[in-house]
């Protein structure tokens, strides 16, 4: 769409998945085994006919510069359209000011550019689909200064820890924006998602860094409330927000569910990832798997059951793998039982008899350690 441009914004200090945001950003992280989490809001961007899409990372953005390439792999056009990484450095000094406030001013000159008078901001740490064209024209109907999108749940006081949560008025009008305080189960989640104009948002960001160096875009939005028209929009299907280790475990075991992926996985709204030419799955005629997905290259040998197998993976014979995320290329060698585990990239496990957690507190391997 020729009057609208897309941010995937950097991920906030509210999100904190320990041993995986050690290695990349949570953008890069690996999901289902063969997607990262960057595929899902770059893949509506492109499904909703916005190529200008901006993505912010600040520490340890090799691996998602890597997989995000030119942007071909989400059927971006080179000649209209441009999938741009955006830097910024995160302050040493306090955690406290590393807010994508501080990410949208360090990039601020690149904004301003920007010929497009619309914007609409989603974050990488949101599992979701979402046509950003229809969103934008409700916006414009509404003649709202800012719409933001909302997911309806019942589960809010076990589930969405550090998410926000909007408070609506009869008319869908947002009267402020919350932390997740888990004190009620039904609750309107904010997707983090926001539409607006280009100026409006520019002004934000100036108004915010007059404001308080730790204001992030929720706080000067919750401040600016009452002289700007606010709209909500809920969001229907599938939903979920990766803001710690737990939250990140249930997303992917969730839609091992073949219903619950269905709602997530739609011919007509393809999920684009970059590919690689390896050899299908080799299934050794004593292995055994049952409702699991598996990613091309691997051989299994073993058993597998409830589990995520990333590309490349060797499961040799006698071992078990239960309820767990084995991440590429790893190696989990003969007579070994894991449950409630993720593994990270190139772990090997070969020196334990069994590793076993509960599914309320999942255990983790680091990347490239030999157990």
């Amino acid at each position: 769409m020729a009057n609208v441009f897309g941010i995937i914004a950097p991920a906030g200090t509210h999100v904190q998945v320990q041993g995986l945001q050690d290695y990349r950003p949570v953008s890069a992280f690996s999901f289902l085994g063969r997607y990262r989490m960057i595929d899902f809001p770059v893949s509506n961007f492109s499904n909703s006919n916005i190529e200008r899409i901006h993505v912010y990372a600040s520490q340890n953005p090799r691996s998602l510069a890597e997989h995000l390439g030119s942007g071909r792999t989400y059927n971006i056009n080179s000649k209209r359209g441009k999938l741009q990484l955006l830097f910024n450095q995160d302050s040493t000094v306090n955690t406290i000011y590393n807010t994508d406030i501080l990410a949208y001013t360090e990039n601020l000159h690149i904004i301003e550019r920007m010929h497009q008078p619309y914007v609409v901001i989603t974050p990488a740490n949101m599992i979701f689909k979402q046509d950003f064209g229809k969103l934008l024209q409700d916006h414009i109907d509404s003649g709202a200064d800012i719409t933001l999108l909302y997911h309806r749940v019942s589960n809010a006081k076990e589930s969405f820890r550090n998410c926000f949560t909007v408070n609506l008025n009869r008319q869908k009008g947002v009267t402020s924006i919350e932390n997740n305080e888990c004190n009620a189960s039904d609750k309107n989640i904010f997707m983090e998602t926001y539409v607006m104009k280009k100026d409006l948002f520019v002004d934000l960001i100036r108004t915010a860094n007059k404001v308080s160096s730790i204001f992030r875009l929720v706080d000067v939005i919750n401040m600016e409330n009452e002289e700007l028209d606010i709209r909500g929009i809920a969001h229907k299907g599938y939903f979920a927000a990766v803001t710690d280790f737990k939250s990140f475990y249930d997303a992917n075991m969730e839609l091992l569910d073949y219903n619950i992926a269905s709602e997530l996985f739609t011919d007509e709204w393809p999920i684009y990832t970059r590919t690689t030419d390896s050899c299908p799955v080799r299934y050794a005629c004593c292995s055994k798997v049952k409702n699991s997905m598996v990613a091309n290259g691997c051989i299994i040998e073993g058993q597998v059951e409830n589990s995520i197998v990333g590309r490349g993976v060797t499961i040799k014979k006698g071992a078990v793998v239960k309820n767990s995320i084995i991440m590429g290329h790893c190696v989990i060698e003969k007579d070994i039982i894991l449950e409630n585990q993720v593994v990270d990239k190139w772990a090997k496990i070969k020196n334990v008899k069994e590793l076993k957690s509960t599914s309320d507190m999942p255990g983790y391997i680091k990347r490239n350690d030999v157990i």
